[in-house]
């Protein structure tokens, strides 16, 4: 019995959801594919249920009472999860296929995302990838994008989000530079070597070092002999020599690992997780994107 009275309850709201949104019971029916006899029985025995009148109903209109609206915007969110619900299970018998637009600041794009795309391909070769790489911001809603991957912090309520993996900053040189110059043991220590540092194109601004000294983060601007508007050139430049550059771990890794840079201040470097992965409601239950998005996920 109890269980009867609650799918009454749920079907009732469903139908008030539908009814309050569109402005009619006979609206409301067409959408959910019952009968305007239907609808008005179900919000009508939902009122008794509640206590409460949901609508003022004359011969042309259907208005929402205070207590109605008051308890709409609830329906609406059950309405839409109950929806949401249907997709997704929809999308779970789906395999992704398609074209995905994803866009990537250069750094991401280049280290971490585009060496995962042939493993990606080989697992869902139904997927063509649209990788777009730019250190300016892109509206994904207006330029059409399934996708983007992102670092530093996020204000755009439209989309979707999920953080992805950490990283560190940290000073890298070159074993030639060391070998010619003692490495500073302190941040304060950088006004004595030779730096190379990067100017933002979004902003001109120059990028501010940070560093964790005791319980606090602070950043500095070098007074670097070299300055250059990529985060690759500055990696170059560092390993042939110029001196100290600071760099994010994911870019930096290959480098250390062939040993053409070494860390330096390495008991100051700051750890960072604001790397986002984001993607407009519309796309939430594509196939494809949450296949990329598992992807990123099992990334370093």
């Amino acid at each position: 019995m109890k269980e009867q009275i609650g799918l009454d309850r749920l079907t009732g709201l469903i139908a008030f959801a539908r009814a309050g949104s569109l402005g009619s019971y006979t609206a409301a029916a067409r959408s959910l594919s019952i009968s305007p006899s239907a609808v008005s029985k179900s919000i009508q025995r939902l009122e008794r249920q509640l206590g409460v009148s949901l609508f003022t109903r004359t011969t042309r209109s259907l208005t929402l009472t205070t207590e109605g609206r008051d308890l709409h915007e609830r329906a609406l969110r059950l309405l839409h999860d109950a929806e949401e619900i249907e997709q997704v299970a929809k999308a779970a018998r789906t395999e992704p296929a398609g074209t995905l637009r994803v866009a990537a600041s250069l750094p991401i794009g280049l280290h971490v995302i585009a060496p995962a795309l042939a493993q990606f391909r080989a697992r869902y070769p139904r997927v063509a990838i649209d990788l777009r790489l730019s250190d300016h911001m892109v509206d994904l809603i207006e330029g059409g994008f399934d996708l983007a991957v992102r670092i530093g912090d996020l204000a755009d309520s439209r989309l979707l989000s999920r953080r992805l993996w950490p990283y560190r900053l940290c000073c890298y040189a070159s074993p030639d530079y060391l070998a010619r110059r003692d490495p500073p043991t302190h941040p304060d220590g950088l006004g004595e070597h030779e730096t190379v540092n990067l100017r933002y194109q979004s902003t001109g601004q120059m990028f501010r070092w940070p560093f964790r000294i005791g319980e606090k983060d602070v950043e500095i601007v070098p007074s670097s002999g070299i300055v250059v508007d990529a985060s690759e050139a500055v990696l170059a430049t560092i390993a042939a020599g110029a001196g100290i550059g600071m760099a994010t771990s994911f870019m930096a890794g290959a480098w250390v690992r062939r040993g053409a840079l070494v860390p330096v201040l390495a008991d100051y470097a700051v750890d960072r997780h604001n790397i986002t992965a984001l993607w407009p409601e519309s796309r939430r239950a594509n196939p494809a994107v949450r296949a990329f998005l598992d992807t990123l996920v099992e990334l370093p």
